[in-house]
C-alpha cells in the first residue's frame, strides 16, 4: 500500500520535473496529483492552559560506549601474547550487584596497574543477555569512564559473545 504524498514532497518533485529535460522523443514526466487535504476534525480538543501543562520527559541518553581496542591490541590479547591480568565473571548477578562489582573492579584493577581485563558477562538465555548489553554502558558512566580505553568481543576461547576485553589506560606518571 502506498502512501498519499505530502505537500512538500509535491512541491520537491515539480522542482525536479521543472529542471530536467527528457530525452529525444519522450515526454516530460507528470506531476503527481495534489494531495487530499487532510479531514477536519471531528470536535476540537480543549487546550491545556499553562498551569495545566505536563512538563516533557527529558530524554535519558546513555553515554556513548567506549572506543573499541585498538586492532594491534586486541590481536595480542586474542592470541595472549599480552596478559589478561584480571577477570571478573558477573553470572548470576542482578544488574545493581553487577553494576556495582564492575566499577570497584575496574577502580580496583586500574589501581593495580593492570593494562587489561576480561569481564564475562554470559550471553543470557537467548544470547540477549542483560548484562551482556549494558556493560558497555557502564563502563562508559563516570566512576569508569576516565580508567577505560577500549572495549571489544572477547575472542571464543575468552568466552566470546559471552565476555570483553576492557583495556585500561596507564596510570598518571606522577604518581
Amino acid at each position: 500500500m502506498k502512501r498519499p504524498l505530502q505537500p512538500e514532497e509535491v512541491r520537491l518533485w515539480a522542482n525536479v520535473v521543472a529542471t530536467v529535460r527528457p530525452a529525444h522523443g519522450r515526454s516530460p514526466p507528470a506531476l503527481p496529483p495534489d494531495p487530499e487535504p487532510p479531514p477536519a476534525p471531528a470536535a476540537a480538543k480543549p487546550q491545556a492552559t499553562p498551569l495545566e501543562a505536563k512538563p516533557k520527559p527529558t530524554s535519558r541518553r546513555s553515554p556513548p560506549a567506549p572506543d573499541r581496542i585498538e586492532p594491534g591490541r586486541y590481536r595480542r590479547l586474542a592470541r595472549d601474547r599480552e596478559p589478561l591480568d584480571w577477570r571478573l565473571d558477573l553470572h548470576g548477578y542482578d544488574q545493581e550487584r553487577a553494576r556495582a562489582a564492575l566499577h570497584a573492579f575496574v577502580a580496583r584493577a586500574h589501581e593495580d596497574g593492570a593494562r587489561a581485563v576480561l569481564v564475562i558477562t554470559g550471553k543470557g538465555l537467548r544470547g540477549d543477555g542483560v548484562l551482556r548489553r549494558y556493560v558497555p554502558e557502564w563502563l562508559a558512566e563516570a566512576p569508569s569512564r576516565a580508567r577505560v580505553a577500549g572495549i571489544s568481543q572477547a575472542e571464543r576461547r575468552h568466552g566470546g559473545e559471552g565476555a570483553l576485553y576492557v583495556a585500561l589506560k596507564r596510570l598518571p606518571i606522577d604518581r
